[in-house]
């Protein structure tokens, strides 16, 4: 199928889908006028990088990960590459969250000294 109809079956941009396909996570060919063609497995493979993105996931990580993904939700083949880069994301995730609350702790700080 052409990036046209690509877009259109899975609601993602042509813009969107060439990123993909420039950071590896998508394949193409060139057919004979040079046009971009995807294969069917190519719709399962957007929905997958979309959850992925959704999950907060950069697509560097999605690149590790997409091998051992499966449908479109996707599920995950628990392969060590994939344990360890959870287990990455959600320590990074930990950290951006302490960072938050206290960043709030201190903005909280200075509405109570005012009053």
């Amino acid at each position: 199928m052409l990036i046209g109809e690509l877009s259109r079956r899975t609601g993602v941009s042509q813009r969107l889908l060439r990123y993909y396909e420039e950071q590896g996570l998508l394949v193409s060919r060139r057919d004979s006028n040079c046009y971009r063609s995807f294969g069917e497995d190519a719709v399962t493979t957007v929905r997958q990088i979309r959850a992925l993105l959704a999950a907060g996931l950069s697509t560097q990580v999605i690149a590790k990960m997409l091998p051992c993904a499966t449908g479109e939700l996707p599920e995950l083949d628990m392969c060590p590459t994939v344990v360890a880069e959870i287990r990455r994301e959600l320590a990074e995730m930990d950290d951006r969250i302490d960072t938050l609350r206290q960043r709030r702790g201190t903005l909280a700080g200075y509405l109570t000294a005012d009053a």
